[in-house]
């Protein structure tokens, strides 16, 4: 068997300027830390970036954590490594803010359920999906996040845009335990963006809490298979949120 075990650091090893990556997550709760960490390091810059929103400033509230660290993609935009955040909000950040307003930042908001379906398209090899959701708002005529023009089609008698799959060169996932061939679940709520972006992106890289011997874990446990995944980062600590 192939050996998928690796720091964390090697696992980033493939991130090059100016490439796209999905990061999991919702406002951190579920993003991998390591992994971010080891993007930092790496030092990466002009990325385009796939999430939920722009992760924790270093200075806002997280528990027994506040105050410590940004956390999530807020780690890469405190470095100033995102040239485009992809998400469903960025109000919460304020890093992000600061970014657009010096000019060093473009954003792309997608509804959140239309944001997760795009992703989820990608993953399952489907050519797009329909949506209701932007029908006779501006959505209609604007592009898409990647400058793609969108549809309007009518299927028995309802308008719906049709958006085209959400594509990146890594996705970055925190499962809670994944065996050493990659399977893994989430728990509780860091399932959210985890889920959906695994295998819509050229490599799939996991920074469980956990990880088990293969077979160690009844299978039926597993939500998503290793055969997705092509890197498992050791480290990553226990959820911090």
């Amino acid at each position: 068997m192939i050996n998928k075990i690796m720091t964390a650091d090697e696992a980033v090893a493939g991130v090059k300027d100016g490439m796209t990556i999905m990061v999991g997550g919702f406002l951190a709760t579920g993003s991998p830390e390591v992994l971010m960490d080891a993007l930092v390091r790496k030092g990466v810059k002009h990325l385009t970036v796939i999430a939920n929103d722009g992760g924790l400033d270093a200075g806002q509230p997280a528990g027994e954590f506040a105050g410590k660290t940004a956390r999530g993609v807020g780690k890469l935009l405190e470095n100033h490594m995102v040239d485009h955040l992809i998400a469903s909000h960025i109000g919460v950040n304020p890093k992000i803010n600061e970014q657009i307003a010096e000019g060093t930042l473009k954003y792309t908001l997608v509804p959140q359920g239309t944001l997760a379906e795009k992703i989820r398209a990608a993953a399952y090899g489907l050519g797009g999906v329909l949506t209701p959701t932007g029908v006779a708002t501006p959505m209609e005529t604007e592009p898409d996040e990647l400058g793609r023009t969108k549809k309007v089609m009518e299927i028995e008698g309802k308008k719906y845009l049709f958006e085209m799959p959400l594509y990146a060169d890594y996705a970055f996932i925190r499962p809670t335990v994944a065996d050493k061939f990659g399977n893994f679940y989430c728990a509780k709520a860091t399932k959210n963006f985890n889920y959906v972006m695994a295998g819509a992106a050229k490599h799939t890289v996991i920074a469980p809490e956990k990880i088990v011997e293969i077979g160690e874990i009844d299978p039926d446990y597993f939500a998503v298979a290793g055969v997705l995944v092509e890197s498992i980062a050791e480290g990553e600590k226990r959820w911090q949120i």
